[in-house]
Parts: structure tokens; C-alpha cells; sequence
């Protein structure tokens, strides 16, 4: 059981949102939708009626969003992580969630809604721990000069080349 939910917060497309993810991600599902009733609305300003939280589960991992307004917005401050099994899956989460080509780097991305999230290769830790000091600054040298991760360049830099 997921015991720390994830719950991101929008001004009003949090189910757009979650749509959008779930239709990315596989094996995603949209759970519950929750309207704002007359409590919630008196206290928030909101309309009543209108989309409240919407919890979606994507690849197993359960998030809510929520509609909240437009008191805070997303920053690079927090980001998900998601680990690609090899380049077609990398390039497929590119294609799908980078919404903002000037603000890729590293393999971080922004969607459609402002979400940053970070692309790595399911073997990126191999990658960083390797024991050869000057094989590892190569790896993070390749890294840094990529927009859009290439897992090949990261195996032949993590090999000396």
C-alpha cells in the first residue's frame, strides 16, 4: 500500500490533467472524481460543482489533483522521476510530456501544465557509481551537454570514450 501520495495542485484543469497523464502512462487509470459541494465551495470560493480532486493512479503510483485556484504554481523545485527502460521509452515520454523544448535539459522536461519531470535511463545509477573517478566526470559531462537524454552517449562515456 502507498502510504505518501502525491497531491498537485491546480487552478482548474485537474482533471484535464489527470486525463492527460493517464493517457500518457500505462496501466493509468483515473479513480475518483470529487465535486465541490456547498461546504467546500463556501469555504473555498469555488463554484460548487465544479471538479474538486481528481485521484488517478499512473503505472501503480497513486496522485490526486486538486483545483484549487491560482494561488500557487508549479516550479522546478519538485519534479517526478521517471525511469526508462531503454532510448524508445525515454524518446516516447519526451514526445509525450515535454511541452516546452527550450527548458529540456539533463533530461528534464516540462509538461502542458507547467510539471517538471526528470527522464533517466533504468540503469542511471550504475552509470553514477562507477568506481573510475575520471569515467564518472565523463558520464556527468555527456549528461550536462544533453537536452534530451541518450543513453548510448552515457554507456560510451561511462566506458572512457
Amino acid at each position: 500500500m502507498q502510504k505518501i501520495i502525491p497531491c498537485l495542485w491546480f487552478d482548474s484543469e485537474a482533471e484535464d490533467a489527470a486525463n492527460f497523464y493517464v493517457s500518457i502512462f500505462r496501466n493509468s487509470k483515473i479513480k475518483h472524481i470529487e465535486r465541490y459541494g456547498e461546504a467546500a465551495s463556501e469555504a473555498s470560493g469555488m463554484k460548487k460543482g465544479n471538479v474538486m480532486t481528481v485521484t488517478f493512479e499512473l503505472n501503480g503510483n497513486d496522485f490526486m489533483a486538486l483545483n484549487g485556484g491560482p494561488i500557487f504554481k508549479f516550479s522546478e523545485a519538485i519534479s517526478f522521476m521517471v525511469e526508462c527502460e531503454d532510448q524508445e521509452e525515454m524518446d516516447y515520454f519526451y514526445n509525450g510530456l515535454s511541452a516546452l523544448p527550450e527548458a529540456e535539459q539533463c533530461g528534464w522536461i516540462k509538461d502542458k501544465f507547467g510539471l517538471s519531470w526528470q527522464l533517466i535511463p533504468k540503469d542511471f545509477d550504475k552509470l553514477m557509481k562507477n568506481t573510475d573517478p575520471k569515467k564518472k566526470e565523463k558520464v556527468i559531462a555527456a549528461l550536462m551537454k544533453m537536452k534530451r537524454v541518450n543513453i548510448d552517449e552515457l554507456e560510451l562515456a561511462a566506458e572512457g570514450e
